[in-house]
């Protein structure tokens, strides 16, 4: 069953145990978050302070901050029930003759119940403050000390194609400037950015912007999968979660947002107005410097009467930010192969940022076949960032690092096994040699064929005899070695 708001998955995660109530009276600013960001560190629970100085509405933070509850979020025993279900979805081919469309029929009514719904009225629009208002009034963190402000970390934006009026929803931070004005951390390569330097191209008018706060789980998880453009993410929610995504029209710009949210703020964004932004402690673990944003101005706020701010923090991994990263890695994994059915399996550690390190494993069929699969990763939508790649063969683990090391770092001759390219590297890297622009590596290190110019024997790998193993595993007890 899909969770019909917020407070029914609050209500789940406390029923299995995996949320804490903080009743003690903390600060907004820098306290919530050296809390939480222990709580991140240790593996512990999702965290609803009931107590925040100044304000009578309460603040949860760390909802997604592990495997458990990303699956309780998504409805699941597990991520792999997900992938199986898309898996399932792309092994349908084109029906041929009248008995395979027949077949088809119930999926392809399934499929159309998942498209959004709109409803005259929902939950958030309890209250609606065209005036009076202020940013102010919400528990709106500051995340670390050298942040430039207090930041929104967790809202859903919702844009349109200028072009053709489609939908996008995606995830960017918002710096508070004021009472009613915030920064629109669009970055360069996401499709809300996209979608105001088209309306800026067109017009000099505003473009007009909502912004939901505190949605169900899976609303909120699909404003950062990585959709193709116009591939509408409540749509994609609606299929996630089984049931439509209930949507209702703003007050004061033509945009819908999710009925049941916490909090909607509408507005727009000025193609004459940009002001800096940050710095912003980032998921890194490093401030993101300053940089010019477009402004975004709000005309109007509705919310629930006792709203529940919805809010997450990034920094140094392990974050919450890291498990969404993860599930998004294993839903999305068969997707992934099915252009690349060579691909064995695929992990991102948590180390690496989601956007630094890949690690592959390849059936491996012809020369410089590892290189054909970075230079695919490479000119794939967002994987694009992908900072290093390393590509190994089919029976190595990818999630046991132990392994991969020894097997890369005894498998590469470096001048011939790694290859640098230039291409567009994520807004947020800090290390490049310019924005946006800067080198990735590619390592391989599957085991070189005497087609790939490798004229020496191959060695073999170290294995015991396996009758010997038997006879040791037998007497392993009497041994008394543990």
């Amino acid at each position: 069953m899909a969770y019909r708001d917020l407070r029914e998955f609050i209500e789940a995660l406390e029923r299995e145990g995996e949320l804490k109530r903080i009743k003690v009276e903390v600060s907004q600013d820098l306290e919530i978050s050296e809390i939480t960001d222990r709580v991140c560190k240790m593996g512990g629970p999702a965290l609803l302070f009931e107590n925040v100085k100044g304000h009578s509405m309460p603040v949860l933070i760390n909802a997604f901050g592990s495997r458990r509850r990303m699956e309780l979020a998504l409805g699941v025993r597990s991520l792999e029930e997900v992938a199986e279900r898309i898996a399932e979805w792309l092994d349908f081919k084109s029906p041929q003759g009248l008995l395979e469309k027949i077949k088809l029929l119930p999926k392809l009514a399934e499929l159309g119940s998942f498209f959004p719904k709109v409803v005259k009225t929902g939950r958030c629009k309890e209250m609606v403050l065209r005036e009076g208002f202020s940013l102010y009034d919400f528990p709106i963190l500051k995340c670390w000390p050298e942040d430039g402000g207090r930041y929104i970390t967790l809202p859903l934006v919702f844009s349109k194609n200028p072009v053709n009026g489609k939908r996008n929803c995606g995830m960017y931070r918002m710096q508070v400037y004021d009472e009613r004005t915030t920064g629109m951390h669009w970055q360069l390569h996401k499709h809300g950015a996209a979608h105001f330097r088209e309306h800026s191209r067109r017009t000099s008018q505003p473009m007009e912007v909502a912004v939901a706060i505190g949605t169900e789980p899976v609303t909120t998880f699909a404003a950062i999968l990585p959709l193709p453009d116009d591939l509408d993410e409540m749509l994609f929610a609606g299929f996630l979660r089984r049931s439509p995504v209930e949507m209702v029209k703003c007050e004061t710009v033509d945009l819908e947002v999710p009925a049941d949210a916490e909090i909607v703020l509408e507005g727009y964004v000025d193609p004459n107005e940009t002001r800096v932004e940050g710095p912003f402690g980032d998921h890194t673990g490093f401030y993101t410097l300053q940089d010019s944003y477009p402004v975004f101005h709000i005309t109007c706020i509705t919310r629930r009467r006792d709203p529940i701010y919805s809010t997450t923090i990034v920094g140094r991994p392990p974050m919450e930010d890291c498990y969404m990263a993860e599930a998004i890695e294993r839903i999305f994994l068969p997707i992934f192969k099915r252009q690349f059915p060579e691909v064995v399996d695929m992990h991102m550690p948590f180390e690496g940022v989601v956007h630094n390190l890949m690690i592959l494993s390849i059936r491996k069929a012809y020369p410089g076949h590892a290189r054909k699969i970075m230079n695919a990763v490479w000119g794939l939508g967002q994987a694009m960032f992908t900072k290093c790649i390393i590509v190994v063969d089919e029976h190595i683990d990818v999630r046991d690092y132990r392994q991969v090391a020894w097997y890369v770092l005894n498998n590469i001759d470096p001048e011939r096994d790694i290859q640098f390219v230039m291409g567009p590297v994520d807004v947020l890297d800090h290390a490049s040699r310019s924005p946006a622009y800067g080198s990735k590596m590619g390592i391989d290190g599957t085991k070189k064929w005497s087609s790939e110019g490798f004229t020496r024997p191959w060695p073999s790998e170290i294995r015991m005899d396996e009758e010997v193993k038997r006879l040791v595993d037998f007497k392993w007890k009497d041994l008394g070695l543990g």
